[in-house]
């Protein structure tokens, strides 16, 4: 029950560290990467369906990204859902192959991204520790119904926190790397 319990939170917490690199892969730096256009939605035969699903995004170098539909007639519905994203960019189409240039990051821009991605991070740490108040929850709850002794309680609770740390040590390992990211020019 006591290793069901630890194991399920630090299933839990990795969860928690995976959604943590997923927002922060939203989070552009200065480089150009195909997560980038991820999230934006694309208007497809009256359904709205990922980019992904419809086009092909690749690095074509440091600064710009190449989409290439896999339907000719997607080519104005891409670019108008890549213009309207809150990504500001500004595509531009040559035949079926639409260009996204990145412009460089402004040092006000830079600064106001390390403020979302330190909330980001903080966001996750508010997660992982709300796990292990569960679990130490689950575990205060299996002592009181006398399932588990209190000194397997103890042990529990110390290695549940052994855990939390750890994963609380790997976010902020995350957002140091996101911020040396968001500061190289």
């Amino acid at each position: 029950m006591i290793n069901d319990i630890q194991k399920r939170t630090a299933e839990r917490m990795q969860k928690s560290i995976e959604a943590l690199k997923h927002e922060f892969a939203k989070i552009r730096t200065g480089r150009a990467h195909p997560s980038l256009l991820e999230h934006i939605r694309v208007s497809y035969y009256g359904n709205e369906v990922p980019l992904t699903q419809v086009a092909n995004v690749a690095v074509e170098d440091a600064r710009s990204l190449a989409v290439t539909p896999w339907e000719r007639n997607m080519v104005q519905a891409i670019e108008k859902a890549i213009m309207t994203s809150d990504l500001g960019l500004n595509p531009s189409t040559a035949g079926t192959v639409i260009r996204v240039p990145l412009p460089p990051l402004t040092e006000e821009r830079r600064r106001d991204l390390i403020k979302v991605v330190r909330q980001e991070a903080e966001n996750g740490r508010v997660a992982i520790r709300n796990i292990r108040r569960d679990a130490n929850n689950e575990l205060k709850a299996a002592l009181k119904e006398k399932l588990i002794s209190e000194d397997e309680d103890r042990r529990s609770q110390e290695q549940i926190q052994k855990t939390t740390d750890q994963f609380i040590k790997e976010i902020d390992k995350l957002l140091e790397q996101k911020e040396a990211d968001l500061l190289a020019v």
